[in-house]
């Protein structure tokens, strides 16, 4: 993904919730900001402006 595989991998533990766009943990079972039940992983691809 990007140069740096330390900062990757604490990127990879962090779910986003749907409805707010909030950061999560890993584990968690709903948003800890608005208690909505759809998380979804972070994007590990890199996105390029156009």
């Amino acid at each position: 993904m990007g140069k740096f595989p330390i900062a990757d991998a604490a990127l990879s533990k962090i779910v986003v919730c749907k409805k707010c766009k909030a950061r999560n943990k890993i584990g968690a079972k709903k948003c800890r900001k608005c208690g909505y039940s759809e998380l979804r992983p972070k994007r590990k691809d890199a996105r390029v402006k156009k």
